[in-house]
């Protein structure tokens, strides 16, 4: 059992930076591959990113690479989201999730099914 809490949210500019951080519990974080996802008002749930156990792997959405970076320390049981050049369309609460699935390359990251654990989630409001 893992329980996941996100912070970083807030209101920025377009244009703007923010990190997004992801506080594991439980048992320890490095046990699972870890990802981001998002929900804006009226839309599904939309993946944004993923990491492996270990960090040596990860995968994003095509439409946010190169803006989204994911990124891990185990040690601090953290995951984290920077996120660059936001746009007024990246608002939405940002997810971290937490999967038992154990092979990284038989895994489909941006199927949020897959994910056993979620956080509360945080609002990242972005003003044009």
């Amino acid at each position: 059992q893992v329980q996941l809490v996100e912070s970083g949210g807030g209101l920025v500019q377009a244009g703007g930076s923010l990190r997004l951080s992801c506080a594991a519990s439980g048992r320890t974080s490095g046990t699972y591959h870890m990802g981001w996802f998002r929900q804006a008002p009226g839309k599904e749930r939309e993946f944004v990113a993923a990491i492996s156990r270990t960090g040596s792997s990860t995968n994003y959405a095509d439409s946010l690479k190169g803006r989204f970076t994911i990124s891990r320390d185990n040690a601090k049981n953290m995951v984290y989201l920077q996120m660059n050049s936001l746009k007024p369309e990246d608002t939405a609460v940002y997810y971290c999730a937490a999967t038992l699935v154990s092979s990284w390359y038989s895994w489909t990251p941006a199927k949020d099914r897959t994910y056993d654990y979620w956080g509360q989630g945080t609002q990242v409001t972005v003003s044009s």
